[in-house]
């Protein structure tokens, strides 16, 4: 039976199993926090009106709400159709990051990080506290998202 110096007298089968089990921890945990997108996407559709109801006091989105205040000058009806199709876009944009993230793309978890970052500045312009709280949290589970997929394609420190 011939043990290995970093499993601390593991033999190297069992060192072997307990990696792998380090391995399919961290890609579940990515996988579930890539679901956060989806939830973050069917907020974002609540919040703008895109799901015919609009709740706005915990899910706004900055941008949607920068772009209602200092768009009003578009007109009515065209002003309407800018924020529902921006609305649309942002969905989309979630959409696209979740599935890219399920697959296990880091960079996913990284442009939601940024595009949720700078939405947080909006939310601060707007005063829309809540929303910038619900906000914090995607970012926390994209970074822990991005944080196992980085564990992911590191050696096992031992």
């Amino acid at each position: 039976m011939q043990t290995l110096n970093v499993g601390a007298g593991r033999t190297d089968q069992e060192y072997q199993a307990a990696e792998e089990q380090r391995r399919a921890d961290l890609r579940t945990e990515s996988k579930h926090d890539a679901n956060y997108f989806f939830v973050a996407a069917v907020l974002a559709g609540i919040g703008t009106g895109l799901f015919l109801v609009r709740l706005p006091i915990l899910v706004s989105i900055g941008a949607i709400d920068l772009l209602s205040i200092y768009g009003r000058q578009l007109g009515g009806a065209f002003h309407v159709l800018v924020m529902y199709g921006a609305a649309f876009v942002w969905v989309a944009i979630l959409v696209g990051l979740g599935f890219a993230a399920q697959k296990g793309y880091r960079w996913a978890f990284l442009a939601g990080l940024v595009l949720y970052g700078a939405d947080m500045i909006a939310l601060a312009l707007t005063f829309s506290w809540a929303s910038l709280g619900v906000h914090a949290f995607f970012v926390l589970k994209w970074f822990q998202g991005q944080k196992a997929l980085q564990d992911l394609q590191e050696p096992a420190a031992g």
